[in-house]
């Protein structure tokens, strides 16, 4: 009798249990949040830390580990910590591991680019096991999103005498939502649901990652129905998906959290006469751009901040084609049809669509008169011998997008040298002021009413051409329930998903 009832429960495990299927392309090289710079790294760490606040699916700041959060004054946060946290080895979450956390981020003993984001803190102090205060050294704008690193448990590394080789780094405890025993190089990755989950143990038991190196193998797999959860490119989605692709899968489209632009060199005698930046802007199609090289999959850009974040000025619309009013600027500027504007725009080579892009806008520009050379550098050429040396009349680039903005290290005029963001040589005294004062507000409305005031600043003295925002299109098993997209992407509230 023993032994049948053993049988039935095994069958019913295995009945019961289910497996979420989704693929990565490139190994971990640390599952540990404050070290994970690479991409597979930062996906892996998330499923198993967490951190004392996070975005929730509107982009709002919410908390997590945190129960609550206030300001006592415009430098004082206080942390309330939620008190029904475990780490995944059964052992209590309490301030200590966050104060700890926050001194092996900033200490010697690590090198992380992440320690940048806690440079503006003055002190952090465990007031009880779940209260913490953190004190700048000035009022912070992004004082409260410094806090969603992840946290490390301090009854395990506190004796790690050398956190970067640390065999920590391979076999993580956390108090996320999901758990890893370890990994081998190049093979799948496997994760189980915590059942100790501070929130509720995921619906789905287990996490596989298959190691796929090659895009189109990914593509393959998705297509034989063997994972769950995938990308696909506009290519894939216009001409290499069929029916029976839409019946096994939802496919969800939203706008990526990053934008390409063409760049200008305002030290440059052409480009620091505006009217020459006017022409060659009323000079561009957005849309004909976005459909050509996105199959329509695309949304012109309008500014330097993301969509449906407070930073958007959803005042500023798409600025009409203007031939006519184009070649008047150039002619204004000196330059016809027996003097046209000659200009080199200079791109990265390995990046195909940014070529295709530079072709189109060669043809658009030529509409008006314009000649346009374009020249084409492998991507560590480009970036030493165009953009350090700021070698260039123009640019093809893109820029990542976050929910919070930080347009000092791209906008800002202190920010124009060596090692800075702003290669194009952006100066405007009325921008650095609001930057500056953006920095130093605590209070969301407003920073929003000045970061869309520096919004609309910038697109009116058009350092760059705004071009495109790509799609990111997801690709859902229809068998799973309870998926909806967010501004963050459709994994934002796993654990609720149901997998049959």
């Amino acid at each position: 009798m023993v032994k049948l009832a053993t049988i039935l429960l095994l069958t019913s495990i295995y009945l019961f249990s289910s497996t979420l299927h989704l693929s990565i392309s490139s190994n971990p090289s640390r599952i540990n949040p404050i070290l994970a710079t690479d991409s597979a790294s930062g996906e892996i760490s998330s499923w198993i830390f967490n951190a004392l606040v996070k975005y929730d699916k509107d982009g709002n700041v919410v908390p997590e580990l945190a129960k609550s959060y206030h300001f006592l004054n415009k430098t004082t946060l206080i942390f309330k910590l939620k008190s029904n946290v475990k780490w995944s080895d059964g052992k209590p979450f309490s301030a200590k591991d966050v104060l700890f956390t926050y001194k092996l981020i900033t200490s010697p003993k690590v090198f992380t680019p992440y320690a940048d984001d806690f440079k503006d803190i003055k002190s952090v102090e465990a007031l009880d096991d779940y209260t913490l205060k953190v004190t700048y050294k000035h009022p912070y704008f992004k004082a409260v999103e410094t806090w969603m690193m992840g946290i490390l448990p301090y009854h395990l590394w506190k004796d790690e005498k050398d956190p970067m080789t640390s065999k920590l780094n391979f076999h993580p405890i956390g108090t996320g939502a999901y758990t890893l025993k370890g990994f081998e190089v190049s093979k799948d990755i496997r994760l189980n649901a915590n059942k100790n989950y501070f929130l509720h143990k995921p619906h789905i038991d287990k996490i596989v990652y298959s190691f796929m190196p090659d895009p189109s193998t990914q593509f393959l797999m998705l297509k034989s129905h063997k994972l769950d959860v995938g990308s696909i490119s506009p290519l894939q989605y216009e001409r290499q998906i069929d029916e029976e692709f839409k019946k096994f899968y939802n496919i969800y489209e939203m706008p990526s959290h990053g934008y390409t632009y063409m760049g200008f060199n305002l030290k440059n005698r052409k480009f620091s006469d505006i009217r020459v930046r006017k022409a060659l802007s009323l000079a561009v199609d957005k849309k004909e751009l976005a459909d050509i090289l996105f199959f329509g999959h695309a949304k012109p850009c309008l500014g330097p901040f993301m969509p449906g974040t407070f930073a958007y000025n959803d005042k500023i619309k798409l600025q009409k084609v203007d031939i006519k009013r184009a070649k008047e600027l150039l002619k204004q500027a000196g330059y016809d049809k027996n003097h046209p504007l000659k200009f080199t725009l200079t791109t990265n080579s390995n990046n195909s669509t940014r070529v295709y892009a530079a072709q189109i806008l060669q043809y658009q520009f030529a509409k008006i008169g314009v000649k346009m050379k374009i020249r084409t550098l492998e991507w560590q050429a480009f970036l030493n011998t165009v953009i350090a040396p700021r070698n260039f009349e123009a640019i093809l680039l893109g820029w990542g997008l976050g929910l919070m903005p930080d347009a000092y290290s791209i906008w800002h005029g202190d920010s124009d040298k060596m090692g800075g963001f702003n290669f194009v040589h952006y100066h405007n005294k009325e921008v650095d002021k609001l930057i500056i004062e953006a920095e130093k507000s605590i209070d969301k409305k407003t920073l929003a009413k000045i970061y869309k005031k520096i919004f609309r600043l910038i697109v009116e003295d058009k350092p760059y051409i705004f071009l495109y925002i790509p799609n990111s299109i997801t690709v859902v098993n229809k068998k799973i329930k309870n998926v909806t997209p967010s501004i963050i992407g459709v994994m934002h509230n796993e654990i609720e998903w149901i997998k049959p």
